[in-house]
């Protein structure tokens, strides 16, 4: 019998693999390779063969990458709610869009965003001085539920009506759920999509009023030296997870590229790269 996460693991590959997000084309060229670079293609090859990629043509990178969002936040739903005996609480789990009602102001941290929405959509020349760069959206959440004090309360006497009055946690207080996780889902990490996750988490950073959530990126990208352009360094991004990170790894030592080795060893070393499994036990932390 396999463990939990092995088996769940497994079930992502297949979804990637049955949506049609990870093929391989007429030529030979894997779905998140860069069809112009015959090392990101060789890397690929390498991961798509040993998770048994199909042959079709490549889908279009618009609906890709809103299927691997998807298929990474199944993942997390079948993974994270079972480590309530490391981190309990009433967890849900969301993907952020333009028809979903539910947005970064919805949460406790960054509740006053709204309000700065609403100043900025009635004077035009605050809107022009501070432009929007403050509004994120993430594609996955993570957030909890504010407990009731007969939760708080459970096995000792914890709290009353005369102290713990401002605290999020507390849902007395009448607060919003609190985010706990960001992920930004990227299927390939071209220049431009690297920057834009470095963005979100910087507006994370700079906006809360609160603890700080969980900030991470999961991508599918083969190609180490991109993945170092997002990994390498600290302070915006708790880490990168990688698809299929042993996958990877064969795959690079495999076509014997020195430099790349060289490179992933780095960022898996410095623990700025890791498997898609280690996620759920690193978002109990």
């Amino acid at each position: 019998m396999n463990a939990l996460i092995t088996e769940a693991r497994k079930r992502y590959h297949q979804e990637l693999l049955s949506n049609g997000v990870l093929t391989i084309d007429s030529k030979g060229i894997p779905s998140n390779a860069d069809s112009s670079s015959k090392l990101s293609a060789n890397i690929a090859r390498g991961i798509a063969s040993r998770l048994m990629a199909e042959v079709h043509e490549k889908a279009v990178g618009q609906t890709s990458g809103a299927k691997f969002e998807q298929i990474s936040m199944n993942f997390l739903t079948n993974t994270f709610p079972h480590l309530q005996n490391l981190r309990p609480g009433k967890w849900h789990i969301a993907k952020l869009g333009n028809r979903n009602s539910m947005k970064t102001s919805s949460f406790a941290q960054y509740e006053h965003l709204e309000y700065l929405t609403q100043l900025t959509k009635n004077d035009a020349r605050l809107a022009a001085s501070m432009g929007n760069d403050y509004m994120v959206a993430p594609d996955i959440v993570i957030y909890r539920e504010a407990e009731p004090d007969e939760t708080i309360n459970g096995e000792s006497f914890i709290v009353d009506g005369t102290v713990c009055k401002l605290t999020d946690i507390r849902k007395d207080n009448g607060g919003l759920p609190i985010l706990h996780a960001s992920i930004s889902a990227k299927w390939t990490m071209r220049s431009d999509r690297a920057q834009n996750s470095r963005t979100e988490a910087l507006g994370l950073i700079r906006n809360r009023k609160g603890r700080l959530p969980h900030i991470v990126v999961v991508t599918g990208e083969p190609m180490p030296a991109r993945l170092a352009s997002l990994a390498m360094g600290t302070g915006d991004i708790d880490c990168v997870y990688h698809f299929a990170l042993y996958e990877l790894t064969k795959a690079v030592n495999e076509i014997q590229a020195e430099d790349s080795i060289e490179l992933l060893n780095i960022l898996i070393q410095g623990k700025r790269l890791k498997d898609i499994s280690d996620l759920p036990l690193d978002l109990t932390v």
